[in-house]
């Protein structure tokens, strides 16, 4: 085995750093974990549906985007929390400016997932497949109490 040289160590140690940033974004910040259910439950819905490739590519990038920018977002409030008195106003403008991003992607997110979803025979079949899978129905109900305590009882902020 050949021994890795010091700029590949370094560069791994980016995406380590990275997952590191995600993992404490995901305990601290409560959109991100509700971003996180919705694109999860995007993708377990979408099982019943007859998603082409590129509309399965469309699905992932949005999810992708939200939460990228909810990342974002987090970042810019940690990096401008605490301004100085000649800072606050550009501060406080940042963090908005940065939610806002957030807000036009998810508008942008759920018009795609209307455009996606809201088709008659598909959602039919969803409703009749639940119906006749009891079990199936009581782990979606069980997993929608379980992400709303992910949601909104995980981690603290700080």
């Amino acid at each position: 085995m050949f021994p890795m040289k010091s700029e590949h160590k370094e560069f791994l140690k980016g995406f380590g750093y990275a997952v590191q940033g995600i993992v404490v974004a995901v305990k601290q910040e409560r959109n991100l974990r509700f971003h996180l259910c919705a694109g999860g439950y995007a993708l377990v819905l979408s099982c019943f549906y007859p998603f082409s490739a590129s509309e399965y590519g469309l699905l992932f990038l949005t999810i992708g985007l939200v939460i990228a920018l909810e990342l974002v977002n987090s970042a810019v409030e940690r990096a401008v929390d605490q301004p100085d008195v000649a800072h606050w106003h550009a501060a406080g403008a940042a963090k908005d400016m940065a939610a806002g991003a957030v807000l036009v992607a998810s508008i942008a997110a759920i018009g795609v997932g209307c455009a996606l979803f809201l088709k008659k025979e598909p959602l039919i079949q969803m409703v009749q497949w639940f119906w006749s899978h009891p079990l199936a129905l009581l782990v979606g109900v069980v997993s929608l109490s379980l992400a709303h305590g992910f949601v909104f009882n995980s981690g603290k902020k700080g």
